[in-house]
């Protein structure tokens, strides 16, 4: 199976680099590519794509503006030259945010990035209260509830980040595994789920992890003070 790619970039020599970089994986096929996101749009209204590679600062209509636009967008990877829209890109589900100039390195995490939610979901099996066992490749791997500093989500695809630094990369959706933990997890962004007693710092719009900043959606800012009452009076 080929996945079929769009680029959507102003600049001519990013789309360039962009392309070559593409041509060394043979399960990926360029179908075209766009100097703006109108003739991207308009492409899209009569074809299907699997993944865009997304510039976001470009005339007319911006990256970010045109993804909204869109009505069953495909998986997208912004690209782009400026680091203030990585929160932005969280909110609107992109896998990954890659910053130009975009070495090869980076372009091949992305990529397989991709590649992993396309893989069938694996099963989570839930055992007692206190760890879970989670599916990866061919192992059962146990994971103890305390251990967790916080879970992070792109679609159907989890990273469970543990305090040790290790991190297991899951096929499942975020909502679903939500229901498995205990009480000491709150979902406080549609992709972030954090480990309340490893809260170090907080304000209005963000918590922190150790010295990870994760953003706090406006749809989950009443469940997560319901919960922030409950810590302070522990």
């Amino acid at each position: 199976m080929k996945y079929k790619c769009i680029i959507v970039d102003d600049e001519p020599l990013a789309r360039e680099l962009i392309a070559s970089h593409l041509m060394n994986f043979e399960s990926f096929e360029l179908v075209d590519s766009f100097e703006n996101a109108l003739k991207a749009y308009a492409f899209l209204e009569t074809n299907t794509v699997d993944l865009i590679f997304l510039d976001i600062e470009m005339p007319l209509l911006k990256g970010n503006d045109f993804l909204k636009k869109l009505k069953n967008p495909p998986k997208v990877i912004f690209t782009t030259a400026y680091r203030e829209y990585a929160i932005e890109g969280y909110e609107l589900n992109v896998i990954d945010y890659l910053l130009k100039p975009i070495t090869f390195d980076r372009f091949f995490v992305s990529v397989e990035k991709f590649k992993q939610l396309q893989l069938p979901k694996k099963e989570i099996k839930p055992t007692n209260e206190n760890h879970i066992f989670v599916t990866s490749g061919s192992k059962n791997i146990k994971i103890i509830f305390d251990e967790i500093l916080y879970i992070e989500s792109l679609k159907d695809y989890i990273t469970i980040h543990l305090e040790n630094g290790k991190s297991h990369h899951i096929k499942q959706n975020i909502s679903v595994f939500e229901k498995l933990l205990d009480a000491n997890f709150v979902r406080v962004h549609r992709s972030f789920i954090i480990q309340t007693k490893k809260l170090t710092a907080y304000s209005k719009n963000e918590v922190e992890i150790n010295t990870i900043e994760i953003p706090i959606g406006n749809s989950y800012k009443e469940n997560w003070l319901s919960h922030l009452e409950t810590i302070i009076l522990k």
